[in-house]
């Protein structure tokens, strides 16, 4: 059965409960303050040289440098899904020194490289998300990635809400947790109250 998570009234919760660490993780990618990315000015307009200023990930990114160098899991490249984990590959990919690249839905809905992306047989990739939830995109693109050959050695994110128990057939790493509240859609207490249901991402769903 599909599990649902009814949007509208959860996301306000959920953005303002990551203010500090999902949104600031992403807008420090862009603007890092007196950052490395740029100089800054002061009040006068004068120019003031640029400091390398805090890294987002940084955190994520250590914790995946230890266990590349302990032979805890191998890599070669960083692949995010689209949409979500396309920042946070290439921003894990900067700060580890490998390539990154993403996978995204064709057509059809199914998950697969394109733009020229190419894997080759026995690469080690590591996926990286914004947010897992059920890990379902991540697993359509490790499908992908594998059926070309590659290897998957680790799962990464920056939020996990994964329900309480649930296991990875792989290693996973996550900035921060989230508790998330999930139903079947025929017990999903939001649709009960009469809130619309919203659908992000770009999976297909009947």
């Amino acid at each position: 059965m599909f599990m649902i998570n009814c949007q509208n009234e959860y996301y306000s919760i959920f953005i303002k409960r990551l203010r500090g660490s999902f949104i600031g993780a992403f807008s420090a990618i862009f603007r890092q303050t007196r950052g490395h990315l740029f100089s800054v000015r002061e009040a006068s307009g004068r120019p003031k040289k640029s400091r390398k200023g805090p890294i987002a990930l940084y955190e994520l990114a250590e914790e995946l440098k230890n266990s590349i160098k302990m032979g805890t899991i191998k890599a070669d490249a960083i692949v995010g899904p689209a949409i979500g984990g396309i920042i946070v590959a290439y921003e894990l990919g900067r700060q580890l020194g490998l390539p990154a690249f993403f996978t995204e839905r064709d057509e059809t809905g199914l998950m697969c490289l394109r733009r020229g992306f190419e894997v080759k047989a026995g690469q080690k990739i590591i996926i990286a998300e914004d947010v897992v939830t059920t890990a379902k995109s991540s697993m359509e693109s490790a499908k992908a990635l594998e059926e070309l050959g590659a290897e998957v050695t680790a799962l990464v994110c920056i939020v996990d809400r994964r329900a309480k128990g649930t296991e990875q057939a792989m290693p996973f790493y996550s900035a921060c947790r989230l508790e998330a509240a999930t139903w079947e859609a025929e017990n999903c207490e939001l649709c009960k109250k009469g809130i619309p249901l919203v659908k992000p991402g770009s999976r297909k769903i009947p």
